[in-house]
């Protein structure tokens, strides 16, 4: 049976794992302050004490660039997520 920690190690893999997957985290998170910084600022809670009523916008809310940022924002949250746990079990692997 091959050991894996002695391949990563002997190879050098381990470092280009690490390597890779912290590039990776880097160029993830630059991606996710960018698009926060392009969404536009969240103001229900203030239509709701000045009693505006729902819009036709409101409800194709779905539809739009809006909706579409916050779908990029929470998946690319996600990919950094899986990134940081992956950079954690090579550590690991150490």
């Amino acid at each position: 049976m091959i050991n894996l920690t002695a391949l990563l190690m002997s190879n050098g893999l381990y470092v280009a794992l690490s390597i890779i997957c912290l590039v990776l985290i880097l160029l993830a998170s630059l991606f996710v302050i960018i698009v926060v910084m392009m969404q536009q600022s969240n103001s229900e809670g203030i239509s709701a004490i000045s009693g505006q009523s729902e819009t036709f916008y409101g409800k194709n809310k779905s539809k739009t660039l809006e909706s579409k940022l916050k779908k990029i924002t929470v998946i690319s949250l996600i990919v950094i997520g899986v990134l940081c746990i992956l950079y954690f079990v090579i550590g690991l692997l150490k």
